[in-house]
């Protein structure tokens, strides 16, 4: 996924299980999105709600979205994810439409959205 400077977007998975990883990742390439093992290059976090791996994510990457990723599309855990301070919550199966979406609203115009939504979790 191109953002306004044309170079790719760089997503960083962190606490995900790993067939989900390799499915999240599988749609992310498709995107033409850039997974790192760096995490000062994050421009969007995937992370795993069942897990450490979200506090962790949030209180390491305050400027960056932090968008939840679990098996199950759960009402609950979405709404207690952005209550927690999450940009968002994805389920699988994921979709080349879904995380372009979320990768244009969330790279693109987050940082807005999501400060503001982290700040209203404190």
């Amino acid at each position: 996924m191109k953002n306004s400077s044309q170079q790719a977007t760089r997503a960083y998975l962190a606490g995900l299980d790993e067939a989900l990883s390799q499915e999240l990742k599988r749609v992310l390439r498709a995107t033409a999105c850039e997974l790192t093992d760096d995490p000062a290059r994050a421009q969007i976090v995937f992370c795993s709600w069942q897990s450490q791996a979200f506090r962790e994510a949030t209180a390491r990457f305050r400027k960056v979205p932090v968008v939840v990723v679990s098996r199950l599309p759960e009402i609950q855990a979405w709404l207690d994810a952005l209550e927690a301070g999450a940009a968002d919550y994805c389920a699988s199966p994921f979709e080349e439409i879904q995380m372009r979406w979320l990768l244009e609203t969330h790279v693109q115009r987050g940082p807005r959205t999501t400060a503001r939504r982290r700040g209203a979790a404190a």
